[in-house]
């Protein structure tokens, strides 16, 4: 009784805060709780427009028994794994060059890298279509004059996966760059003095003292950039609609397909649960590996 009653005052206490919180802890509970929460409930009922019946666990064993999703499972697995690394590599090698620079100079090229995460995902996708296009596009054109033949990279099941992982990694690590050389500069000066007073070369420097010392932020961009690249669903949209031959199908493309263009809701409400559990072990085992000797 007393702890309900401390609890109790300290909310008093802290009452306006609270209020000042409330919209947007509204707004959050509509607009993402709820949602959550029904499709949660829809994985286990069939849905249609002339009623809903209740049937367990059946939706899950439709999913888990389709083909498809398990290969929409690779392809996800293979798209993360695949970008990330490559994305998050080249934020920290670009952040790393433009460091010595002075701060307004260092200002203009995070604004340059930035600048394509500010930009419409469909006009980016647009655009890589145009390179990516066999007999007139940018890359075949680039590739000709070398002896390599047309290619079909978005037509090709060998290629498309490849394809759109490139213009990931191109286009992508704008904000990771913006914050990767905001916790360069947060690195106290004077480990940098006692280091080049040890005669240690850059190389060393960067790996005994900048690396270490940029965990939080390297462990927080695999884990947001690992969920993100689960969710990725736009460029596959706009560029292959998951072909050819389900080559590039992601979990939340057969999501879309299955919900929207089938009308089959519960396997969808289905598989974004599934997608929910995956996305939460892999966050979980990140944490667990990436977090060790990490003080935030």
């Amino acid at each position: 009784m007393a702890a309900l009653t401390q609890f109790g005052k300290r909310m008093f206490k802290a009452r306006w805060a609270y209020f000042f919180i409330l919209p947007n802890l509204l707004l959050y509970a509509v607009f993402f709780l709820l949602p959550v929460a029904w499709s949660m409930v829809l994985s286990f009922l069939d849905y249609q427009w002339w009623g809903i019946e209740f049937v367990g666990f059946s939706n899950y064993s439709k999913v888990f028994a389709d083909p498809i999703f398990w290969k929409a499972v690779r392809n996800t697995a293979y798209y993360t794994l695949g970008v990330v690394p490559l994305w998050l590599g080249k934020a920290l090698v670009i952040s790393a060059l433009i460091f010595p620079f002075r701060k307004p100079l260092q200002t203009f090229f995070k604004a340059a890298f930035y600048l394509p995460h500010v930009t419409s995902a469909v006009i980016l996708s647009m655009i890589w279509l145009w390179i990516y296009n066999p007999p007139f596009g940018l890359l075949n054109y680039v590739l000709g004059f070398f002896g390599v033949d047309p290619v079909a990279w978005l037509g090709n099941t060998l290629t498309a996966m490849p394809a759109l992982i490139m213009m990931q990694v191109v286009m992508g690590g704008g904000s990771s760059i913006v914050l990767i050389s905001a916790a360069m500069n947060g690195i106290p000066t004077y480990l940098y003095e006692a280091a080049e007073l040890d005669g240690a070369r850059p190389l060393q420097v960067f790996l005994r003292i900048t690396l270490p010392l940029l965990k939080p932020t390297l462990l927080y961009l695999v884990v947001t950039g690992t969920i993100n690249s689960f969710q990725v669903f736009t460029n596959i949209y706009l560029m292959t609609r998951g072909g050819p031959q389900f080559s590039t199908t992601t979990i939340v493309y057969m999501i879309y397909d299955t919900a929207f263009k089938q009308f089959q809701f519960g396997p969808a409400s289905a598989m974004a649960m599934v997608l929910f559990v995956i996305t939460a072990i892999f966050a979980l085992v990140q944490f667990r590996w990436l977090g060790q000797e990490v003080e935030y």
